[in-house]
């Protein structure tokens, strides 16, 4: 067996999938788990280290890098994912841990020439990203508040919008557009009733 084979034990179930693992690197000495795990709609079984982070399993084993690294320690919120439909700061939590579980990234909302999801063509519509560092993190946390509306039929409130706006950090904006972002996507009405513009920003930028 080569070098390359022997690194790269961890295959996918489904042979046709564009992110086959890679393996640990044979120097490492930690104990390894096998796992498998459903990642964006595909099956995945791996072999991964009991230290290894979910965030450097789904970057540098899964090559899924649209999920971001930021303050590692669950507070900027640029690593958020869904793990069975919940968003989760990947950073804290070890790979091992979503065995028999489902994740899905910013890289499963919409697939290389398909039509933006609708938080994602939100975003772009209220032009609620600067530099995009942090836009995946904001994505993924505005599209489980989106499903969760959606499933109880309920209109999302301005303690829920703000709450989920509240959950990532953005170092370039004044959120304005960010919120305004979430709103489109939740079916709300874009700017805040009784609330001028100016005060809307001043109010955004007071809690940035």
């Amino acid at each position: 067996m080569t070098e390359n084979a022997t690194t790269r034990k961890a295959t996918t179930q489904n042979a046709g999938t564009q992110h086959e693992p890679l393996g640990p690197p044979r120097a490492e000495p930690t104990a390894r788990h096998t796992i498998s795990v459903e990642v964006n709609g595909e099956a995945v079984t791996a072999e991964v280290e009991s230290r290894l982070l979910l965030t450097d399993f789904l970057r540098h084993r899964l090559r899924l890098t649209g999920t971001h690294v930021g303050c590692e320690q669950g507070a900027c919120g640029a690593c958020t994912i869904q793990l069975d439909g919940q968003p989760v700061r990947s950073c804290l939590m070890l790979a091992a841990q979503v065995d028999g579980r489902s994740i899905r990234t910013i890289e499963g909302l919409a697939a290389p020439g398909e039509d933006l999801s609708p938080v994602q063509q939100a975003f772009a519509d209220q032009h609620g990203l600067q530099c995009g560092f942090c836009t995946p993190g904001f994505v993924m946390s505005v599209t489980s508040l989106r499903e969760q509306v959606e499933a109880t039929g309920a209109a999302a409130t301005e303690a829920e919008i703000q709450d989920c706006v509240d959950s990532s950090y953005c170092r370039c904006t004044g959120y304005v557009n960010i919120r305004k972002a979430a709103r489109q996507a939740l079916g709300v009405p874009v700017e805040v009733a009784g609330t001028s513009q100016s005060e809307a920003d001043e109010s955004e930028g007071a809690g940035a």
